[in-house]
Order: C-alpha cells, then sequence, then structure tokens
C-alpha cells in the first residue's frame, strides 16, 4: 500500500524545483519573443512583457518584410535537408543493420565494431577532407548535398540502434514468412522493418533533431548560398555592434516548433525504442 510520506514530499519538492529551473530558459524565450527590443534591454529577463506584441512574429513571417525571405527559405532548406537526411538513415542504416545481424562472418561482427568507432570519433576531425570532397564532386553549396553529407556522418549511429533491435528480434517472425513463400526481399520489407518501429522513431528523432538543430555544417558547406538552413539564418540577426534579440527570440520559437509538432507524432515510437518494445 502507498503512504505518503515526508520523504515522498521531498522528492516531488526537489524534482518540482529542478523542473522550474530546467524551464526557466524556455520562459526566458517565450517571454522575450513577445516583448519589443527596448523592453528586453529595460526589464529583466524573467519579468513578462508589460505590453505584449506579436510585431517580432509579423516582421519575420509578413511577406512585406525584408527579413521574411530568409526566414522562409531557411524553413524550407531544414526541412528537406531533415527529411531526406532522415528517410536516407532509415533505409540504408536498416538495411546495413540487417546484413550485419543476420551475418555469422566475422566481417559482421568487425563492421559493427567500425561503426561504434565512427560514432565516437568526432565528424568534425574529417571536415576539411569532407569539404574537399564534396566540393569536387559539386556538393557544397545545395540541400541534396547535405542530404548526403548528413546521412554519411549518421549512418554509424542509426546502425548501431537498428542492429542492436535486429539482435533481439525472434527468428520466428522470418522463418514463418519464409515458409510462406515470401522471398528474402518481402520478410525485411514486409515483415521486420515494420517490427522496427520503435526503432524508426528512435533514428528518426535522434537523427533529426542533430540535423535540425546542426549550425557548424550548415555553415561550412552551405556558406554564402540561398539555401542556409534556419540556425544560420538565426545567426544572421547577431551583429557585432547591434543584436536584435527581440526577433532572435521570436526566430527561436519558429525554428521550434516542426521538431516540437515531429516529435509530439513520434514520440510514442521513441519511447519504445529506448524501452526496447517491439510491436507484435
Amino acid at each position: 500500500m502507498f503512504r505518503y510520506t515526508k520523504k515522498t514530499l521531498t522528492v516531488e519538492v526537489v524534482t518540482l524545483l529542478a523542473t522550474a529551473v530546467l524551464l526557466l530558459p524556455f520562459w526566458i524565450l517565450v517571454m522575450g519573443s513577445f516583448k519589443s527590443l527596448p523592453q528586453i534591454l529595460s526589464t529583466a529577463a524573467m519579468a513578462p512583457p508589460a505590453q505584449p506584441t506579436i510585431d517580432n512574429f509579423v516582421q519575420l513571417l509578413s511577406p512585406a518584410s525584408a527579413s521574411s525571405g530568409n526566414i522562409w527559405a531557411g524553413l524550407a532548406s531544414s526541412v528537406i535537408i531533415t527529411a531526406g537526411s532522415i528517410l536516407l538513415l532509415i533505409i540504408l542504416g536498416s538495411l546495413a543493420a540487417y546484413a550485419i545481424a543476420r551475418s555469422t562472418s566475422r566481417w559482421s561482427r568487425r563492421a559493427y565494431y567500425l561503426f561504434l568507432v565512427a560514432i565516437i570519433l568526432p565528424t568534425q576531425l574529417g571536415t576539411l577532407p569532407l569539404y574537399i570532397g564534396a566540393r569536387d564532386v559539386g556538393l557544397v553549396g545545395n540541400p541534396w548535398g547535405m542530404v548526403l553529407i548528413y546521412t554519411g556522418m549518421l549512418l554509424p549511429l542509426s546502425v548501431f540502434l537498428y542492429a542492436n533491435f535486429f539482435r533481439n528480434l525472434d527468428l520466428e517472425y522470418e522463418e514463418a514468412a519464409v515458409i510462406d513463400g515470401a522471398n528474402r526481399y518481402q520478410v525485411f520489407w514486409s515483415i521486420v522493418l515494420p517490427l522496427m518501429s520503435p526503432a524508426t522513431g528512435t533514428v528518426a528523432i535522434l537523427a533529426g533533431l542533430i540535423v535540425w538543430n546542426d549550425f557548424f555544417t550548415a555553415l561550412i558547406f552551405l556558406n554564402g548560398t540561398t539555401y542556409q538552413t534556419l540556425p544560420v539564418v538565426i545567426y544572421s540577426y547577431v551583429g557585432s555592434l547591434v543584436s536584435q534579440w527581440n526577433l532572435i527570440f521570436a526566430v527561436v520559437i519558429i525554428s521550434m516548433i516542426p521538431i516540437l509538432a515531429f516529435y509530439a507524432f513520434a514520440q510514442k515510437k521513441f519511447i519504445q525504442g529506448y524501452a526496447g518494445g517491439l510491436k507484435g
């Protein structure tokens, strides 16, 4: 029988305080997005706006605004690059992981360890040779090149997540499909991959967050083009002399909406992925 004790009360109070501290930056961000620049400079960061305004969002998103073009272009580039990267990571990562998990030869274990090493190594170490190679084949300065670059960078993570799920999947599903006359292609796409929906949700959300929020790679490979992503567009509002904090707060809120909506849509599979569950 559950008893509400002083220890329980203490745990609840500490949890609420920790939650408040973690949500404090988000509170400041939301409050700042509804303030004008003079209000931000003259009031406390945590103080609610005395005169809330949506002018910041109107200025950023209005077709008549000079800055709206950058926002919409950055949003379109981020969506294309993130969606394309997730799609390729799911397809290539699941295929590679399935081959590794189902193979009994030595190469599969060695390949798996190579992917683990690739996860540990920082990607910034290979930025220069990657840029030179991508430039030589025409992948620099366009979103489709960024899709391939991000796919290569995050493929080890995708393979690692999928491989662990494939190893825990009972072979009876595949054997039953083969007995029913399914070939190897049909077994994978019709039986195995649908059972991997928790892993797919985990890969999609983790990779999506990384690609959507990445600043460094997009700055290097898309610098000076019209395909700059939202993180790079946000940085354009930070000047050496003047920082438009009201617009920065507003554009950060705008950039958070798509990825939060995607997380809300896929969170069930994400939680199942961490719990190691399989859809039966």
